[in-house]
């Protein structure tokens, strides 16, 4: 496995690799105008990452097929896929007989290639999980709380992480790529929606989350948004690869989004775009105006119909596959909801040809599933001139897309496609 680079365990979420869809990619110009050029390791890393890529996204594939899809020889190939396999990166699978020649070797991820911890901020519990190179999760802790505070999610980092590092061998010790934290910004801003007291969730204000839990923590340490993190996951993780561009929507305590443009997760200019929470909506409960989507279409407002009907709405978070006893609330809900999403869809797709929407969030999945459907119903009844179709699809990874996003940003990071890995830093360069 390659080392991390040197320098500080701290890494920003401007640092997040640019994965895009398998392509050849010539020099891309610098700041100057002009073409940079790529020396020779520059191009192996990048032909490693587009092989790992590829494989990740279409399963076990030859050595003649990764050629066929990059335009590579299959000389090349073979080099580099043995160079992987060497590295521990990929494994042989079963030959495939019955053909004319000799028989084909698929290689296929080796799960024991890399790990990496992932970290879920939530407003009503705190995740932490253990994955493999296959995104699999071996091992999690769970915690949960009425609101969260610093010293909470501190605590609950240091009791945690070392029992679930401790599954692992030393060899595999070696091989974590890091830490990624998941977790809204401005918590402190929803003091009054979580039901925390004035004044509980002002120590977010000043909290540096990426700094503290790295002081704690022994792994390089990526911060991004809770929601691009879970958009991460279904993109590198789930099937969000089969569309080039797609919206994002996650539904947890509050909504959130993340944006895929061009093949590549787009965080933005601050890490915060795909702010769908903060969308205004007509919503048919507030005919007074247009409140903001979070809203209308977050957890939380599932919680207040149950408390508000003398229900125990700790299942939610409790056992939050087990929602079949919420009867005609949870079918409000869906309704209010699907009513507002797909508007917002309408909103989107006025501003970006996006191909897909995808719905996902922390609910049971066939809860996830009516939503999407009723939405892309409502969607259909939109008047929708001038815009053209786009699929309406349930996520694939679920409650856990935050966490999972989370350890996904690591391994992104060491290990996604990104073609600036081509190009030279063109003032490092100059004399």
């Amino acid at each position: 496995m390659r080392e991390a680079p040197e320098g500080s365990r701290v890494q920003s979420r401007r640092g997040l690799e640019d994965i895009r869809e398998p392509q050849s990619s010539p020099p891309a110009p610098n700041a100057a105008g002009n073409a940079s050029g790529a020396d020779q390791a520059g191009v192996r890393l990048y032909n490693e990452r587009l092989l790992l890529s590829l494989v990740r996204r279409f399963g076990p594939l030859s050595k003649i097929e990764v050629a066929r899809l990059t335009g590579l020889s299959v000389q090349s190939t073979s080099a580099i896929m043995n160079r992987l396999q060497a590295d521990g990166l990929l494994k042989r699978e079963a030959p495939l007989r019955g053909r004319v020649g000799q028989p084909t070797i698929p290689m296929s991820l080796d799960p024991e290639g890399a790990y990496s911890f992932g970290l879920k901020i939530g407003r009503r519990s705190a995740d932490l999980v253990l994955v493999d190179f296959r995104g699999a999760v071996r091992r999690r802790a769970h915690r949960t709380f009425a609101f969260p505070t610093p010293a909470m999610i501190l605590d609950f980092v240091q009791a945690s992480l070392p029992g679930l590092a401790d599954a692992l061998t030393d060899s595999q010790r070696r091989r974590v790529a890091g830490l990624g934290v998941a977790s809204p910004f401005q918590l402190w801003t929803w003091e009054a929606e979580i039901g925390a007291p004035p004044g509980a969730m002002d120590a977010w204000r000043n909290f540096d989350v990426e700094r503290e839990i790295a002081a704690v923590c022994p792994y390089a340490v990526t911060l991004c948004n809770d929601a691009t993190a879970a958009c991460a996951a279904e993109f590198f993780f789930g099937r969000g690869w089969r569309h080039r561009d797609f919206l994002y929507f996650f539904i947890g305590a509050f909504l959130g989004g993340g944006l895929v443009l061009d093949g590549a997760l787009w965080p933005g200019r601050t890490g915060n775009a795909g702010a769908l929470g903060s969308m205004p909506v007509v919503a048919k409960s507030d005919a007074s105006g247009a409140p903001q989507l979070i809203a209308c279409a977050s957890i939380y407002q599932l919680e207040r119909r149950l408390e508000r009907a003398g229900v125990d709405a700790s299942s939610i978070w409790a056992t939050p596959d087990a929602w079949a006893e919420f009867g005609i609330h949870l079918e409000d809900w869906i309704e209010e909801v699907a009513s507002a999403l797909a508007y917002a869809c309408a909103a989107a797709i006025s501003v970006i040809d996006f191909e897909a929407i995808v719905i996902d969030g922390a609910m049971p999945a066939a809860v996830r599933d009516r939503l999407t459907a009723r939405t892309a119903d409502v969607f259909s009844g939109l008047d929708r001139r001038g815009l053209s179709d786009v699929d309406i699809v349930p996520g694939t990874i679920g409650a856990d897309a935050r966490a999972i996003g989370g350890a996904a940003l690591p391994l992104i990071r060491n290990f996604g496609r990104d073609r600036e890995v081509l190009l030279k830093d063109a003032m490092g360069q100059a004399s």
